[in-house]
């Protein structure tokens, strides 16, 4: 740790300065009454061209996707390069469906997708199933950011061997993160995520520029990443891609653009915005940060023509691949950059972490503890009830890390994407059309879910020596084809889900089913700021009838 002293005192000052900046935010554009999850929990429903900007580019991108995403080009090459057009397909996504669900979740005081999904199609059980899923599906993700600050920490030598001595710097600084979320709600990440956001594009400008001409030049940097992949037995490696991944490359793209849009958290940044231009200024200027996350995916390249060798990991005779870009960092820049890199990815973390915590609180919120646990709660309640909620699962965040291997919650994020995916029928197509039924939306939920684990038990991880739940690359063969390609679970499990929705409404319209009432109205989908028509007085609970 001694040989790291100027990284850790430049990370620890601008750490504690963006706590500050957490703190404070309670009185920036401070309301008369934070009580009310429309404050904490969406600021306000008002924020503006550049604070949408830095609050859904900071959501969207996270710790995990400067550590991770570059740790994937170190070790597979080309398929890791499906995180660039996926985070350019998600953007025209974004103008398809999460303009529709603003406007609607405006015009009713909708807070969540399960709100939406409530009032359309008139089922609290269709509501609870996908705030259940959208919180199983997030509480891993918000585990992951820890990995990003645990990559840095370990770098810079700072935890020890004992369960504690490896985890009490992170629970640290999660219980600082969960203290100033509690007090400020989503207002402290929108304000440090203009901090992060710079950190993030100095340290990328500088790395891609000075970094190459270190190495020798990019002709170098690809030519000592292709001889490594050359080298290696396994089937999918390489600098570009082959028969044996490009399935699963297209698919994961794909799969991943639909589930991220879907992720609460992703939609709590844009239901936080002021007006319907807000959300389309930013999704026509936010893929600038999909030509920053390619630049970054370049960092295992370099970190190959570097010669960087993994720090061990936590189980004996294991690598921890996350450590590449903090070492490559550390051995290549001066120890004042080092220390400024590190802090970005570390307060890279905070961010999104704040973001999915207060997005799975309101989740619990509106959609368990109102909907079945107290109907008459009043604004405040839920706000207090949001709050706490948002502390127990960042308690869950850090015991995934504490007590699980940190590849296997790696894993779970996979599955997680796979998991929330289920919820696209309901919440995606919903918003354009009410012809599934909501029995059938439950139907095609549970097949699809039902299908998903079948396909994750069966895929092993050969790093971790695990015979299931080993990631989210599914072997055709399983099926009785005779090939060694792979496709993304997630996309299989969708389609069958939206099938078997499509079959039963077929059914149960035939039989006569009770649909239930539409609680929302089609020009509720184009309503914008000023609308007269805004109602804050609706609540996710209806007495109509239901499912």
């Amino acid at each position: 740790m001694s040989d790291h002293i100027t990284e850790i005192v430049v990370f620890t000052i601008l750490f504690l300065l963006v706590s500050g900046i957490g703190f404070v935010a309670a009185r920036w554009r401070a309301p008369k009454d934070m009580a009310h999850l429309d404050e904490w929990g969406l600021g306000g429903r008002s924020f503006g061209g550049w604070i949408t900007w830095f609050l859904v580019g900071g959501d969207l991108y996270t710790a995990y996707t400067f550590v991770a995403v570059p740790a994937l080009i170190f070790g597979a090459g080309a398929a890791g390069f499906f995180a660039v057009p996926y985070t350019v397909i998600i953007y025209p996504l974004f103008f398809l469906i999460l303009i529709r669900l603003w406007s609607v979740s405006h015009r009713h005081g909708f807070v969540t997708p399960a709100d939406f999904v409530r009032s359309r199609f008139d089922s609290p059980t269709l509501a609870l199933l996908i705030a259940i899923t959208g919180i199983v599906a997030t509480m891993p993700y918000i585990a992951l950011q820890l990995i990003g600050i645990e990559a840095v920490l370990k770098t810079m030598g700072v935890t020890g061997d004992s369960l504690l001595a490896r985890h009490a710097p992170i629970i640290i600084a999660f219980a600082i993160l969960a203290a100033y979320t509690y007090q400020s709600g989503l207002r402290a990440p929108a304000l440090i995520a203009f901090v992060k956001d710079t950190l993030i594009y100095l340290v990328i400008i500088v790395a891609v520029l000075y970094l190459p001409y270190k190495l020798g030049g990019w002709g170098d940097i690809f030519d000592a990443a292709d001889k490594k992949f050359q080298a290696s037995a396994a089937p999918g490696d390489g600098i570009l891609l082959n028969v044996n991944n490009q399935i699963q490359y297209v698919t994961l793209a794909l799969g991943s653009a639909l589930a991220l849009f879907l992720y609460p958290h992703s939609i709590t940044g844009v239901l936080a915005s002021k007006n319907r231009n807000v959300i389309k200024r930013n999704m026509s200027a936010l893929p600038a940060y999909s030509f920053l996350l390619g630049l970054i995916a370049l960092l295992g390249y370099m970190a190959i023509a570097a010669g960087v060798k993994p720090l061990p990991g936590a189980k004996e005779g294991t690598l921890d691949s996350n450590t590449v870009v903090p070492l490559l960092f550390d051995q290549k820049f001066p120890s004042w950059f080092a220390g400024v890199a590190f802090a970005a990815i570390g307060i890279g973390a905070l961010v999104p972490a704040a973001i999915m915590s207060i997005a799975a609180a309101n989740l619990f919120t509106r959609n368990i503890y109102k909907e079945y646990l107290k109907r008459d709660a009043t604004h405040a309640q839920e706000a207090q009830v949001s709050k706490i909620a948002s502390l127990v699962v960042k308690v869950g965040a850090v015991a995934f890390i504490v007590f699980l291997d940190p590849q296997f919650s790696i894993d779970l994020q996979l599955i997680g994407g796979v998991i929330i995916l289920q919820t696209a029928p309901s919440v995606a197509i919903g918003l354009y059309t009410r012809w599934l039924h909501r029995g059938a939306l439950i139907a095609g939920w549970a097949a699809g879910m039902a299908l998903a684990f079948w396909m994750l038990w069966q895929i092993p991880n050969a790093a971790t020596k695990r015979a299931h739940f080993g990631g989210s690359a599914f072997s055709l063969s399983e099926f009785g084809f005779d090939t060694s390609k792979t496709i993304y679970v997630g996309f299989v499990a969708v389609a069958v889900n939206l099938l078997v929705a499509v079959l039963v409404t077929f059914v149960l319209r035939a039989l006569k089913t009770a649909e239930g009432v539409d609680g929302t109205a089609p020009d509720d989908y184009f309503a914008d700021e000023g609308d007269p028509r805004i109602d804050r007085s609706e609540t996710t609970v209806n007495t109509v009838s239901s499912t």
